[in-house]
């Protein structure tokens, strides 16, 4: 499969499934220019070999059908073309894929959660697609744990009408390396909505794209990630509106503690001449706990029409504010108390969008143990 150009943007201009169609970053690209390239661990480069194990689990719910599937499976690729050249390097290295499908109208009784744990030895590279056929509804999990330097692609096709809520955890250990894409392919009056919580790893790099394939699609694309010392947590986000009367809502939060604490948020949103009606907004906050950490928050925003019907975004990063802390404190509150609240709020109204009550009580925990560091 060779190379495919689009007319979107200069930053998102090339796609293909060869890694060779794409040049090495040296860390000078606009797509690359935030990320440290150096503790890759050879995944951008293709020095990283394929030696290592992330090992994939399925626990699904009743209606869902899953499936290993080889490279020659027709849906592996399908819905989406890598973007970069770790995508492509994924996309050209997986052995297997995991195919979770959802069939025709079928309502999932329980949420699907796919597990996927390091070993700690070597490169692995993976792919996953989950389809819901049309007018059905389902809950995904994604689980990333262990230690593993890891690429790998997620496909995300629903059909005409139907509804998809992914989770996507990535809780890794310390050392972890982890770069991921994540594309949802929307029908006609299709619902995706999506909560990537990142707390984990050395360096992860999260991407997750939308496109719409007919009119009425709608896509929430919600974000929770807390950079600790050393740590590099970079989401990178695209929204290509190319159908007329679709939504989409993005909205990241992050905090950020210790030194050399390092996140960054890319969100482009691109909406093409045939787009009339699109309805898009796109936000990212960050909360600065300590000095030494840094923020980098790029909103972009390509408008091709005129015919919109609202296109805006917003973008914040800076420290606790001193009014709340004193507020509390005023009542009583001892200080270390008073900044969990106040943190506490700035997560918690995107906390409740996350429908599964014991994994929304997980994150909350795992956002406690990060304070407590």
């Amino acid at each position: 499969m060779g190379l495919e150009t689009k007319p979107l943007s200069s930053l998102h201009a090339k796609s293909s499934y060869d890694p060779a169609d794409f040049e090495v970053p040296t860390g000078r690209e606009e797509e690359w220019r935030f990320t440290p390239l150096s503790r890759l661990k050879g995944l951008h480069d293709g020095t990283a070999a394929a030696s290592g194990n992330v090992l994939v689990t399925v626990d699904a719910a009743p209606e869902a059908v899953v499936e290993t599937a080889g490279r020659g499976d027709a849906r592996i690729g399908a819905a989406y073309v890598p973007a970069d050249r770790v995508s492509a390097q994924a996309y050209a290295s997986f052995e297997k894929a995991t195919v979770v499908t959802f069939p025709r109208e079928a309502v999932a009784s329980e949420p699907t959660v796919i597990t996927f744990t390091g070993s700690g030895e070597g490169a692995a590279f993976g792919h996953t697609v989950v389809v819901l056929e049309p007018m059905a509804e389902a809950v995904v999990v994604l689980e990333h744990t262990g230690s593993a330097v890891y690429a790998d692609n997620v496909e995300f096709v629903v059909g005409d009408g139907a509804t998809l809520k992914v989770v996507s955890l990535q809780d890794w250990a310390d050392d972890a390396v982890h770069v991921s894409h994540h594309h949802a392919r929307l029908g006609r009056d299709a619902t995706f909505r999506s909560f990537a919580v990142t707390l984990g790893g050395d360096l992860v790099r999260l991407s997750p794209s939308v496109a719409y394939t007919a009119p009425g699609g709608d896509a929430d694309l919600t974000g929770l990630y807390f950079a600790d010392a050393g740590q590099h947590l970079e989401h990178r986000l695209l929204v290509d509106h190319s159908q007329p009367n679709c939504k989409s809502n993005v909205v990241y939060k992050g905090a950020l503690q210790g030194e050399g604490a390092h996140a960054v948020w890319i969100g482009d949103v691109i909406i093409r001449v045939e787009a009339e009606g699109t309805d898009t907004y796109e936000l990212n906050r960050n909360l600065l706990l300590t000095d030494g950490a840094r923020a980098d928050s790029v909103p972009n925003l390509e408008i091709l029409t005129g015919e919109v019907a609202g296109a805006g975004h917003a973008s914040a990063s800076g420290r606790l504010d001193d009014e709340h802390i004193f507020y509390l404190q005023a009542r009583g509150i001892p200080f270390d108390e008073a900044r969990r609240l106040v943190i506490r709020g700035f997560f918690a109204q995107l906390l409740e969008k996350i429908e599964l009550p014991e994994l929304r009580e997980r994150v909350f925990a795992r956002v406690e143990a990060e304070l407590e560091r």
